[in-house]
């Protein structure tokens, strides 16, 4: 079954409430998950609590904690939250004050795989094969079946305790070159065995952790997915299988929603941004010898694309044309005007990252007046500031943080 455009008298009011699965939402904008850089030994922080509550008090309908992690070596930075119990008292704390200020607020699972970091987490990186990973200077482990079915479970586990913690959703990562997408990727999946060659044994990981999840927590939140559309580099996982992806996601019935992005973490981080490369602030945070690297070579991984609002719209078009399950519409979400041209097309909810960095009171601020358009220059050097609390450089830092190096953005 394929998707048609709904009519003129159709249209969703992207500010009025709507149902997310089981979830009722005060409107359809989603605060994307972008990490935070404000959890300390996998545990929730004041710092971390008050950044969502910014959000939910600036108007969204939903904040997304990012990036909690499934396991240990899951982890892009050792600070990261891990789903264990010790973390059950502050996630409470956090989902009770997003809650206070009207919003609802779900937490992205996932396994960070090749893109983990080794050396920070004493863990070798897990991927489909052995890869050799330029940031962390270190080759990853190749997964066994055993590995896998560890990570399906933890998945599952992490579903469970979301609910628990009290949270209205979770964001299930299926991009960005991390584990389940590495899967999908030709490129990075050179396997021989039930999870490598045909796009069928690609995605198989992603299928099961998607059922995995559902069997886990039923309907008592939802539950979504963030799927790249494009890796953005040659050979990578691209759109056409991408699309055939969708649908299979769409009738294994796992999934309430499904946001659609691009970009490497791994190869290629600046394709999913678009904009600046900031370089020279990068290098300034790293250690040697990357700092070295990303001097000399850093253009080459760092490529700066131009932007536009609604960058990633050409191409979700295509899955919105494809499948009928609910989509989000991620990247260049900046204004009213773009959010009304998002639900014309059929797409059911918009999300947004840098614009609320900038911004947190945004949607408030549109809510109130229409013709209001983000701040937000796309300079891109709220990335580099992950390492000491994520925050738009141009507002300056909400607290002074320790830094850690490495961590992915």
């Amino acid at each position: 079954m394929t998707h048609t455009t709904p009519r003129a008298d159709e249209v969703p009011d992207v500010l009025a409430p709507a149902k997310l699965g089981p979830v009722a939402l005060r409107n359809r904008v989603i605060k994307a998950a972008t990490y935070e850089g404000l959890s300390r030994k996998g545990l929730v922080t004041d710092e971390l609590i008050d950044f969502h509550v910014r959000h939910a008090a600036g108007g969204v309908g939903m904040t997304t904690v990012a990036y909690c992690a499934v396991a240990p070596e899951g982890r892009t930075d050792p600070r990261q939250i891990l789903w264990t119990q010790d973390s059950l008292p502050g996630l409470r704390r956090l989902t009770e004050a997003v809650h206070a200020e009207g919003a609802a607020v779900a937490a992205q699972i996932g396994h960070a795989g090749p893109v983990a970091n080794p050396k920070a987490n004493r863990l070798p990186a897990l991927a489909p094969s052995r890869h050799f990973h330029a940031t962390t200077t270190s080759f990853t482990r190749e997964a066994t079946r055993d590995d896998l079915t560890r990570v399906v479970a933890a998945h599952g586990h992490a579903a469970s305790m979301a609910v628990e913690a009290g949270f209205d959703a979770v964001e299930i990562h299926l991009g960005h070159n991390y584990l389940a997408s590495s899967f999908l990727s030709p490129k990075i999946n050179h396997r021989k065995d039930e999870y490598g060659g045909s796009l069928e044994n690609r995605a198989r990981l992603s299928r099961d952790i998607a059922r995995a999840v559902r069997d886990a927590v039923g309907d008592r939140i939802a539950i979504t997915a963030k799927l790249n559309m494009d890796d953005g580099v040659p050979g990578g996982f691209w759109l056409d299988e991408a699309i055939t992806v969708a649908q299979w996601l769409e009738r294994d019935g796992s999934l309430d929603a499904l946001e659609l992005t691009a970009g490497s973490s791994l190869l290629n981080p600046m394709y999913l941004f678009k904009g600046d490369a900031p370089l020279r602030e990068f290098a300034a945070v790293m250690k040697q010898p990357v700092k070295l690297g990303v001097k000399l070579v850093g253009k080459h991984f760092l490529r700066a694309y131009p932007y536009r609002d609604a960058y990633l719209l050409d191409d979700a078009r295509q899955i919105r044309a494809a499948v009928t399950m609910p989509l989000i519409l991620l990247g260049g979400i900046t204004n009213k005007a773009v959010m009304d041209q998002a639900m014309a097309e059929g797409f059911q909810f918009v999300a947004m990252a840098r614009a609320l960095l900038r911004e947190p009171d945004l949607i408030n601020r549109i809510a109130a007046d229409e013709s209001v358009r983000s701040l937000c220059i796309h300079c891109n050097k709220c990335m580099t500031a992950i390492y000491g609390g994520t925050h738009c450089v141009l507002t300056g830092p909400l607290i002074a943080q320790p830094p850690v190096r490495n961590a992915q953005p």
